[in-house]
């Protein structure tokens, strides 16, 4: 562009530049940020078409006045043809475990308990199912303590030896 370009450009931004913008901003709804986004655009094609706007071929300030609100009709239509944008959840959606896995560990759990004697597995629920004490276990089962502490010992002996996944544990 040539310094007598530049002045031109320079000569309609400062004579029509407040009032594209306050028209811009009515065409965006008083979004300001849209407003300028479109004044800009406006701007540039301004610049690219400089030899069309002069008085003698029509009114500079209705030129750019139809471009700025074809610009902004088409960014309207360009936002409308988008679907909406969301927000990501705050918490990740991937990060919690598929139900399906959910079953899988519960038939297998469920598997390997039927493999225990009754009285193993009723103490192996009681301590770690239901989430009692020893002694509270021991009460629940109407047994010692001694015997809680030597069945829970022992079902998990049996298991570290007969379920293959459970000898890292």
């Amino acid at each position: 562009m040539t310094t007598t370009a530049s002045t031109l450009l320079d000569e309609i931004v400062r004579a029509h530049g407040p009032a594209l913008l306050a028209h811009t901003t009515r065409l965006t709804g008083g979004d300001r940020h849209r407003a300028e986004d479109v004044v800009q655009e406006t701007w540039l094609r301004a610049w690219r078409n400089l030899t069309r706007l002069t008085d003698d071929q029509g009114s500079v300030r209705g030129w750019l006045k139809r471009v700025a609100h074809n610009i902004a009709v088409d960014q309207h239509r360009a936002r409308a043809a988008r679907p909406a944008e969301v927000e990501m959840p705050a918490t990740d959606p991937t990060a919690t475990p598929e139900r399906a896995d959910e079953v899988v560990d519960r038939l297998f759990v469920a598997d390997v308990l039927r493999s225990l004697p009754t009285a193993h597995r009723a103490t192996l629920a009681e301590v770690y199912l239901a989430d009692r004490s020893t002694a509270g276990a021991a009460v629940a089962l109407r047994v010692p303590v001694g015997t809680v502490k030597s069945r829970v010992h022992n079902a998990l002996r049996t298991l570290r030896t007969t379920v293959p996944a459970l000898e890292a544990a």
